[in-house]
């Protein structure tokens, strides 16, 4: 993941930053994170991007399993 470093931060901006990590439980890197996401009006959520990557990968590339499972379970059952 990128790495972003600001510096000579205004005293009243980062205070606000740490107030606003204070109240939502986040380390001050992720409420700087939820921060500029909601200013670039774009989705913040982990959880909702990790899923629409995994719809997005699943789209593209249906899983292709290198031995039938169905077989492997049945020859495991019939010894």
């Amino acid at each position: 993941m990128p790495t972003i470093q600001v510096r000579e931060v205004p005293e009243h901006i980062y205070r606000k930053l740490t107030e606003g990590a204070k109240q939502e439980c986040r380390s001050l890197s992720q409420q700087i994170v939820a921060t500029l996401a909601k200013g670039l009006e774009l989705e913040a959520d982990p959880k909702q991007r990790r899923k629409h990557l995994l719809a997005e990968i699943r789209a593209s590339q249906p899983i292709r399993w290198a031995f039938d499972p169905v077989a492997s379970i049945r020859e495991d059952r019939d010894r």
